[in-house]
């Protein structure tokens, strides 16, 4: 068999390889923390600790820097990065994307806790912007959802609740059920940073460098980007005007 057809037929074991996103649709590369929980418990402060916060959000800066996306949100142990319709890095390859963006989260993540870490990736594709708009209302949905949960969670625990106990207190409980639960012991859950409730946005922002032209020894100014950290994400139907924004704001 000629050395051509012998690794063309091998090729064709490649299933997924040639898989590629949607063309003209909008794509969230989403990676999440494999077994944060046990990590997170050993080495960070319940229910949240900036530390892991700050992590996170370097790693998502990471993946914003490696592959150009558009905007990053970060909530937890996971991170949405947005990308628009024309966007063809790696030609778009699935297979690509979502190896690549689990191996740069899980590098970086390791690099900037000092902890082996590991990341996993999925697509999800939108058709128009509003789609991709009701894509991180969701994320930040849950955000909240997570947040009041780990809130009365933890609080419990520390108490002294065994984890079947404390499980067993919230299960089926309402959300006003949970926010009484801690106004109870002084914590009022919508005065918490807005970073815990809300999740953290990074965005790319121009500004104004200024240097010295080496030529004539005249001061000159340039315009460069560079990324964005937002702690006060707004939310509901200011937070859709926001995100839409970014999708609207020139490359």
């Amino acid at each position: 068999m000629k050395p051509d057809d012998f690794e063309a037929r091998m090729r064709e074991g490649e299933f997924f390889h040639s898989l590629r996103l949607l063309s003209g649709a909008w794509c969230v590369l989403r990676v999440d923390g494999k077994g944060f929980s046990r990590l997170t418990e050993e080495r960070y402060e319940k229910p949240f600790d900036p530390r892991l916060r700050e992590q996170m959000v370097r790693t998502a800066s990471a993946l914003m820097e490696e592959f150009q996306g558009l905007y990053a949100y970060t909530e937890s142990d996971e991170i949405s990065v947005l990308f628009p319709p024309e966007w063809s890095l790696y030609d778009r390859e699935v297979e690509k994307l979502v190896s690549i963006s689990a191996g740069v989260a899980s590098a970086t993540f390791t690099h900037v806790a000092g902890v082996p870490a590991v990341f996993d990736s999925r697509v999800w594709l939108g058709v128009n912007e509003k789609a991709v708009v009701d894509y991180f209302r969701w994320r930040q949905s849950d955000a909240t959802r997570c947040a009041l949960n780990g809130w009365c969670y933890w609080t419990l625990r520390k108490e002294g609740q065994s984890v079947s106990q404390a499980t067993r207190a919230l299960h089926g409980q309402s959300v006003g059920f949970k926010n009484e639960l801690l106004f109870q012991r002084g914590i009022n859950f919508n005065e918490l940073p807005l970073w815990q409730r809300r999740g953290t946005g990074i965005s790319w922002e121009e500004y104004e460098k200024e240097g010295v032209d080496p030529r004539s020894g005249q001061k000159v100014s340039t315009v460069r980007r560079r990324l964005r950290v937002n702690e006060s994400l707004p939310m509901k139907e200011e937070y859709d005007a926001y995100v839409l924004g970014l999708m609207k704001a020139p490359a």
